[in-house]
């Protein structure tokens, strides 16, 4: 099984909504979705500064919450959770592609490629202008 792991962003809805729809006031995260769901993925899973790793239906209240600017003890006690959330989606997952900062990221895809899960950063080295040129270039 290959999933896609996208990051939450600032920019959310101001009520109570399922994850997909929270983070569409961001254009980056318009756009990754929209590339995300024309890729080959099984699924994609939102990775929520607050709320660890959400299914695209989880209906969620808005927050004020960054990885970036939590203490490394605090992103690594996050990525711990996500991990446990991961492996309890009880799916055989060989692959995991991120649409997230390093931040993100750092904690977990050592541990996730220790277990045999190939951990890709499609993105990674692009800032966020180059990111959504890409994603505008390579959407239909």
């Amino acid at each position: 099984m290959k999933i896609a792991l996208v990051s939450c962003t600032k920019l959310k809805a101001n009520y109570s909504c399922s994850a997909r729809e929270m983070y569409q006031e961001s254009t980056l995260f318009k756009k990754a979705i929209k590339y995300i769901d024309q890729q080959n993925y099984d699924d994609w899973y939102v990775l929520s500064a607050k709320y660890g790793l959400l299914r695209q239906q989880d209906v969620i209240n808005p927050y004020d919450l960054t990885l970036n600017t939590m203490k490394v003890s605090e992103r690594k006690e996050w990525s711990k959770l996500v991990l446990q959330q991961i492996e309890s989606i009880q799916m055989d997952i060989s692959q995991i592609d991120f649409y997230a900062g390093s931040k993100y990221r750092e904690y977990l895809i050592p541990v996730l490629e220790q277990k045999g899960i190939i951990c890709n950063v499609p993105l990674q080295g692009k800032g966020i202008g180059e990111q959504l040129q890409y994603y505008s270039l390579n959407t239909k």
